[in-house]
């Protein structure tokens, strides 16, 4: 009788994403798992990225910042080249630039800064009150309530198994029109167990920072991201890692977005662990606007 293969988790299928392949002296192959999107998210592009340029630099040097530029959108059916460029390296600071080709042509680039461990001057924002991430719907519930209205893309994309549960401290964007303030907080943890491991856990953090983001600059004009009428896409995408993570428990994402213009939404967001330690610091900025053919 045979044995049937049991088919890896979706954290299982992060973590083997992240692991990229080195093809050469600071070329390195990732691939995409098919996550029903017709083009690879963001936040897989930015933790592999990172991954690659993890790669290069010593044991006990550790991310601090990255800067990313989203040029092309990435196909899901092509490996990703990375080529890492080792810019510098100081003795307490080191800087890699990433550059990520398909197709001959370069979809995305990357510049991080790694630094040894020091102590200093130490100070955060406090978290904001929220409820509790037990106290809200979870994504099960929120499924069997939104999805039954979402495009048929967007069904496909939420309905497979994902590495990241989402709850959001309010649904009103998602069942209204009406013009809110642009703010979100959301609780995120991941589902499943993320390798003991700095490298992995930087990069798990930057793939779920890419989460969410672009929706809070559209919240002030009463539409959403799942609009068949919108045309949107990150356009690039910035990090700063204030203190080490652990995926044990919900992380808090605070995000809100300052402006909007020229077809553009910029928002910022601030990562907490439960117990309201400030651990990162995101800012991205976006294309939205409406189809042309709509």
């Amino acid at each position: 009788m045979s044995r049937q293969t049991q088919m890896p988790s979706a954290m299982e299928t992060l973590i083997a994403t992240l692991d990229l392949e080195t093809l050469e002296h600071n070329l390195f192959r990732g691939t995409s798992p098919d996550i029903g999107w017709q083009r690879v998210f963001g936040g897989q592009v930015i933790a592999q990225a990172l991954m690659a340029a993890q790669r290069t630099v010593d044991a006990d040097r550790f991310v601090h910042s990255l800067h990313a530029y989203f040029m092309r959108p990435g196909d899901p059916a092509v490996p990703i080249l990375y080529q890492v460029e080792r810019i510098r390296d100081g003795s307490s600071f080191v800087t890699r630039r990433v550059v990520a080709i398909q197709h001959g042509k370069a979809i995305f680039s990357l510049s991080a800064s790694f630094q040894i461990e020091e102590d200093g001057f130490d100070h955060q924002f406090p978290m904001p009150e929220v409820t509790p991430p037990e106290q809200l719907m979870g994504e099960k519930e929120f499924k069997e309530l939104f999805l039954p209205k979402a495009p048929a893309t967007v069904r496909r994309y939420w309905e497979q198994e994902r590495p990241i549960e989402v709850r959001p401290t309010s649904l009103v964007h998602y069942l209204s029109k009406d013009k809110l303030e642009p703010r979100q907080d959301i609780w995120v943890r991941t589902v499943g167990e993320v390798p003991d491991n700095r490298h992995y856990q930087a990069a798990v953090l930057a793939y779920l920072s890419d989460m969410t983001l672009l929706d809070v600059s559209l919240y002030p004009h009463g539409i959403s991201l799942f609009d068949p009428t919108m045309q949107a896409a990150s356009l690039d995408h910035a990090m700063w890692f204030h203190r080490p993570v652990q995926f044990d428990d919900w992380l808090l994402y605070s995000q809100d977005s300052p402006s909007a213009s020229g077809a553009r939404g910029m928002t910022r967001g601030s990562i907490y662990t439960r117990s309201g330690t400030l651990i990162a610091s995101v800012a991205q900025e976006g294309l939205i606007r409406k189809r042309a053919d709509a």
